[in-house]
């Protein structure tokens, strides 16, 4: 196909500089690359879709082999509804256990398919297993991005005072007394900081550990502890590992200098250990306006 040469009005075709225009043979070539043309240049149309889901009996979001994961069983999900191999790309990965009370995905389909997103949440909670929930779906501009078009990521880990066995696989048990105002004193100092590699787990894919934090904060409920901190982008096990650190402020054993010198030591290994995933949700993705296509 390299030797060919087609004209705009693809009347005229050239190989090896040889004139077929009044050839036999024009019809076929003619014929023949309009059909690759045609092929190359299907259509699609993405989409968004937002879903939740509880973590307990997943490997996280990302596919993996010889294990269950969020992401695998939405493909499998989508593919057999639309009779079609369908896999979607989420918005970030979520660790073994870590839940998403929202969660953003896309996916692309054939522009030429009828899809009616509300009857294709309706058929997807259905089909789905009791813990992944489907909350809606809209068609998006071709180049959105669900990852990397997110501004700000929100999550919060939830710590019980007390033994619950309803909060089992929500809460992280903790008995210990914390000084949540000092923690919450150690959580300020974080907005001074964007370099967060003592907080990442080692030997990850990413090629910067910079993050800016907008929000960080403990909630005390009474019964239970919140933590809330939002970024725009967050590294493998960050989230644990912060949570980990302030606690140890919170029972005393690091104090408000320490806690800096562990995040300007930018080693993994003086930071505190991470905490348990269960305790972990993903809440919230800011996207920019504009994104969402009316069709």
């Amino acid at each position: 196909m390299s030797y060919f040469k087609l004209y705009p009005n693809i009347s005229t075709l050239h190989i090896f500089n040889i004139d077929f225009r009044d050839s036999p043979w024009n019809c076929y070539f003619c014929a023949l690359l309009r059909a690759n043309y045609k092929h190359t240049s299907v259509l699609t149309q993405r989409y968004f879709i937002q879903l939740s889901y509880k973590g307990t009996n997943y490997h996280g979001w990302q596919v993996q082999p010889n294990a269950i994961t969020v992401q695998e069983v939405l493909n499998k999900a989508l593919s057999t509804i639309l009779n079609q191999e369908v896999n979607v790309v989420g918005c970030g990965r979520t660790d073994t256990g870590v839940h998403a009370s929202d969660f953003m995905a896309h996916f692309d389909l054939n522009e030429a398919r009828d899809v009616e997103a509300e009857k294709l949440v309706f058929r997807l909670n259905r089909f789905l297993p009791y813990d992944i929930a489907v909350k809606s779906m809209f068609p998006v501009h071709s180049e959105a991005h669900t990852r990397f078009d997110a501004l700000a990521r929100t999550y919060q880990y939830f710590i019980t005072k007390d033994k619950n066995p309803f909060r089992s696989e929500s809460h992280w048990n903790m008995t210990h007394q914390l000084d949540v105002a000092k923690m919450n004193e150690a959580a300020k100092l974080l907005f001074n900081y964007e370099d967060f590699t003592s907080f990442s787990k080692l030997h990850t894919d990413s090629k910067t550990n910079i993050c800016k934090i907008y929000k960080a904060e403990w909630e005390d409920r009474g019964d239970e502890l919140v933590f809330t901190v939002s970024a725009d982008r967050f590294l493998r096990n960050m989230v644990r590992a912060i949570v980990g650190t302030l606690i140890e402020v919170g029972r005393g054993k690091l104090d408000l200098a320490g806690f800096c010198q562990v995040i300007e030591s930018q080693n993994r290994s003086n930071a505190g250990t991470s905490v348990p995933g269960h305790g972990l949700f993903l809440c919230a993705i800011e996207y920019p306006k504009g994104l969402k296509k009316e069709i």
